[in-house]
Parts: C-alpha cells; sequence; structure tokens
C-alpha cells in the first residue's frame, strides 16, 4: 500500500475567529489542538503563534518555546515545523509608496529566525515568494532568503520550502544549481492564495513538473479547496496538508470544530482512496530528522 505523511496546519497568520471561534489562540490551546492532530493521523504540525491578549500574529521566542515545550510533555515523537514567515510584508502609504505603511512588518533575515536558531525544531518554514498579498506586497529577496537557509540549516533544521507560484520554483532550482540546500527539498506547493497558484488538478501537475527531481513534496490548497486538494495531492504522488490554517469550512455550512476534525477527515480521504499515513517515526526516518 503506497504511503504518505498528513501536516496540520494549526492556525497561521490571518485566520481568526471572527472567521471561526474554534481557533486555537494561546499557546495552551496551540499545543492542545497540535496532540490532538498527533492522535487524529498527522505526522507534522505546522506553526504559527499569537499574542494571547491581541490575538495578532506574534514572532515572540517565548510564545513558540511555550507551544513546543507543552508538545514535547506529551510527545517527543511528532515533527515539529515553525514558521518564519513574518516580518516580509510592506505596505506601501497612500502619501508616498517608498514609506513604509502600517502594516508594513519588514524584518531582518536574521531576526526572523531568531525563534528557530533558539529552540530548533525539526523543520522551519522558507518562503520563496515576492508576490502581491491583499492590499500589500510580500518581500523575499535572494540575499534573505539566502541568509534565513543558511541559518536554519546551521541549526540543524530542515528547511520546508514554500511555493506560492511558478517564479518561486525558479528560484527553488536556482539554489538547486548552487547546491544551497544540505538535504533533498522538502516543498510544499501552495495553492489557492490570491495572485498565486490557482487550485486546480492542472496546477498541480504544472506544479510538481517544475520540481526537481529529488523534492519531497505536499500540494494543499486553501478555502474551499482545502479538502479536493488533499485528494489531488494524493493521487499525484505528494503528501497532504490540511488544518485551521487553510480553511474554515469542515463541510459545506459546517465550521471546522478543531484541527483535530479537519485531519480525521482527510485521513479519512486519503485512507479511502487506498494510501496509508506514515507515523512520526516513519516520517522521521525518510527526512533524516533525530529522533529526540
Amino acid at each position: 500500500m503506497a504511503s504518505l505523511f498528513l501536516t496540520s496546519a494549526l492556525l497561521g497568520n490571518f485566520s481568526s475567529r471572527a472567521q471561526n471561534a474554534n481557533l486555537p489562540i494561546t499557546p495552551a490551546e496551540i499545543a492542545r489542538d497540535a496532540l490532538a492532530s498527533a492522535e487524529a493521523g498527522a505526522a507534522i504540525v505546522h506553526i504559527h503563534v499569537r499574542d494571547p491578549e491581541t490575538e495578532l500574529p506574534s514572532m515572540e521566542t517565548a510564545l513558540y518555546r511555550e507551544v513546543v515545550d507543552r508538545i514535547r510533555d506529551k510527545n517527543d515523537e511528532l515533527i515539529i515545523n515553525l514558521t518564519t514567515g513574518n516580518g516580509g510584508r510592506y505596505d506601501p502609504s497612500a502619501e508616498n509608496p517608498a514609506i513604509a505603511g502600517p502594516k508594513t512588518n519588514l524584518l531582518l533575515p536574521d531576526d526572523r529566525v531568531q525563534h528557530v536558531l533558539a529552540i530548533k525544531p525539526d523543520i522551519a518554514t522558507l518562503d520563496l515568494n515576492t508576490m502581491v498579498f491583499g492590499e500589500e506586497v510580500v518581500i523575499n529577496t535572494l540575499s534573505s532568503i539566502r541568509r534565513m537557509g543558511t541559518l536554519i540549516q546551521q541549526a540543524g533544521v530542515r528547511p520546508e520550502i514554500e511555493l506560492f507560484d511558478s517564479g518561486d520554483v525558479a528560484i527553488l532550482n536556482t539554489l538547486m544549481a548552487e547546491q544551497f540546500f544540505e538535504k533533498p527539498p522538502l516543498c510544499s506547493i501552495v495553492m489557492g492564495v490570491k495572485f498565486g497558484f490557482v487550485p486546480l488538478p492542472e496546477t498541480l501537475l504544472y506544479a510538481r513538473g517544475l520540481l526537481p527531481g529529488n523534492a519531497i513534496w505536499t500540494g494543499f490548497g486553501t478555502g474551499a479547496m482545502a479538502f479536493p486538494m488533499v485528494a489531488q495531492s494524493a493521487l499525484m504522488g505528494g503528501n497532504i496538508r490540511i488544518g485551521m490554517e487553510d480553511a474554515v469550512w469542515l463541510e459545506k455550512g459546517v465550521k471546522a470544530p478543531s484541527n483535530r476534525a479537519m485531519v480525521e477527515k482527510a485521513a479519512r480521504i486519503v485512507r479511502e482512496l487506498g494510501f496509508e499515513l506514515e507515523t512520526p517515526k516513519q516520517v522521521r526516518a525518510r527526512l533524516g530528522l533525530l529522533g529526540l
């Protein structure tokens, strides 16, 4: 039987309790959802954190550490993937686009990975996208990508390369030609972010064909296409991702009651298609990750 691994993406930067009151916000809630996702079949949990008071995205190392410690207190095999996506947003002010507006959060590459260097999770994301994102622009220059990727790898952490459009894959292939990555690239094909990859089977086939031949990849969609792309990625030889970062609804008219419920549904979909979910121990061996 063919096998694959499932990543549970717990909350993200843009999901909110206004969209779904069940979204985990505090470190205790995020860790609770991570552990429940693992019980339901997730081998990897992808983690952002929020300021518990404002519920806004945070880069505070202490918040990440609390989440990780709470998880590790109960489960030492689950694979932890921390985001480094914050710190790349530019909001041009209306008066002068050369002056940063209030939504700008540009940070030095070293500052975007401080929590990763301190905690040393199994995996950390490395976004390659520069793109229009809402009314702002996300900026990831080659120099920033190289610096962040170097620091992540020097810390003994496996980069997960997030690809939002075909140009991002071109950057990946440029880095591969430089022999930048120490191991075969671990990639996520992100579909459904407006102005990026459209969540369609044709898109996934196209993106898959651009990847380096040794890539280990996951394809996933956002919004209404989150569960359909679970099936498409599995059928095309990829791994899968689901969670409240990517979607609000469990099914039409039913908001997701938890990340666990979303993982359970995704697991059921791929099992009914004939796939077996890999355990964290199996995925650690596959990705060359050290156990604790």
